[in-house]
């Protein structure tokens, strides 16, 4: 497919799975809220609670009643379609993303595993992702949350450090995020909405509903709520290649997920105690520890001296009195033919119409501008040039980051 037309595509299908995992997630979060704000003080018969609320000009009055009203509306709304919407645009912006093209996004740089292994690898694990996660559920680790909860912690980063091994760090994390985002709308599909049904079939024929559902239902709904930071994450972590691109990324990712669920545990139980919000502090401290201790700048000390001389096509340097100084000279050479390709404002590499992302390297001035760029992404995390497509070498990344770090001059 042509750049243009593909990038329009990737715009399109994920706009659509913004919009509704808005919708998915808001309604979630709504309806958490909700329960935990009712008025449960000397509720009238049949109820367990209600809740006034204003909101855009308007007074609401919602009810919520211990099992149902004594006669089913007429029109009783479901929460349904964002979740199979959300997760079906997803799967397709894996296929637009990583999928046309698995060498670009998906296989690891210098991996020797094929792109269509590749493609098989990361479908499958949508599949096996939720077949392990169902039977756990219905195991007799079901009667047990907390112990439930640690298993599939623990099974989720073996798949992120798994992935990591063979797909790009972006992709591991992303497939980690579709894994995830299967469970979720699979607890929908498969055991909220037949609970319901099942619930709403009995009182209209008048017979008891079976209490094993709903239980069920309720633990799945339980998983979902706190799943949905960390996918939030996952969502915006290919912006962040400090996160994804470090060598210890699937590590990155269990302390990240961690944090997230203190701080969703947090919301959740704040209206009935205080005793959780040390999570909150907690967090903050958590983020900035990661922050500390994936800088790259603390291993400066151990990059290998750059070569005065790389490719045979770099000029030679000029002489000056410090032997050890890297001349743009020696630099430009390299950006020209490793990263330019891309990001110029005419890409002569057939896989972009633009400078992805509008990041552009056409001259000397936007070099040094975005030198600090350069470092964090082809230098530090090495996830630039994507999947290493123009093979710059170790001794090229070298060059480069000196260069930076003796300040990125032009003379």
């Amino acid at each position: 497919m042509h750049a243009h037309y593909l990038e329009w595509l990737n715009l399109s299908v994920r706009w659509i799975h913004m919009i509704t995992g808005i919708a998915w997630i808001g309604a979630s979060f709504y309806f958490v809220w909700l329960e935990n704000n009712l008025n449960r003080a000397n509720p009238r018969d049949g109820l367990s609670g209600d809740l006034w609320a204003i909101h855009g000009g308007g007074i609401y009055h919602l009810e919520k009643y211990k099992l149902a009203p004594p006669a089913m509306p007429e029109n009783l709304h479901w929460f349904k379609w964002e979740a199979y919407f959300t997760w079906l645009s997803g799967v397709a912006l894996l296929m637009v993303v990583y999928y046309l093209n698995p060498s670009l996004y998906l296989v690891k740089p210098g991996s020797e595993l094929a792109p269509a292994l590749a493609v098989c690898i990361g479908l499958g694990s949508l599949l096996l992702g939720w077949l392990i996660y169902d039977l756990l559920c219905d195991s007799p680790l079901g009667q047990r949350p907390a112990l439930l909860g640690a298993v599939l912690f623990v099974l989720i980063i073996a798949a992120a450090w798994g992935f990591s091994q063979i797909f790009s760090g972006r992709a591991a994390y992303i497939h980690v995020g579709a894994i995830i985002g299967t469970l979720m709308v699979g607890n929908v599909f498969r055991i909220i909405m037949p609970a319901q049904r099942a619930l709403v079939k009995a009182i209209n024929e008048g017979t008891t509903p079976d209490p094993s559902l709903p239980a069920k239902g309720l633990l799945r709904s339980r998983h979902n709520n706190y799943f949905t930071l960390p996918v939030l994450f996952i969502m915006i972590s290919n912006h962040f290649p400090s996160t994804y691109g470090s060598d210890y990324n699937w590590l990155i990712l269990a302390g990240i997920a961690v944090l997230a669920v203190l701080v969703r545990h947090y919301f959740n139980t704040r209206h009935a105690t205080q005793k959780y919000a040390w999570t909150l502090p907690a967090a903050a401290l958590g983020m900035l520890c990661l922050a500390f201790v994936t800088d790259p700048s603390r291993n400066t000390a151990e990059r290998p001296v750059a070569p005065q001389t790389t490719a045979s096509s770099a000029p030679t340097a000029p002489a000056n009195s410090d032997p050890t100084r890297i001349s743009f000279a020696q630099v430009q050479p390299v950006i020209a033919e490793r990263c330019i390709v891309c990001h110029a404002a005419q890409p002569s590499s057939p896989m972009f119409s633009a400078a992805p992302a509008g990041f552009m390297l056409d001259t000397p001035q936007l070099i040094q501008q975005h030198a600090a760029q350069i470092k964090a992404q082809s230098v530090d995390s090495q996830i630039m040039p994507l999947g290493n497509l123009t093979q710059m070498t170790p001794e090229e990344r070298t060059l480069i980051g000196a260069w930076i770090d003796q300040g990125a001059k032009l003379d």
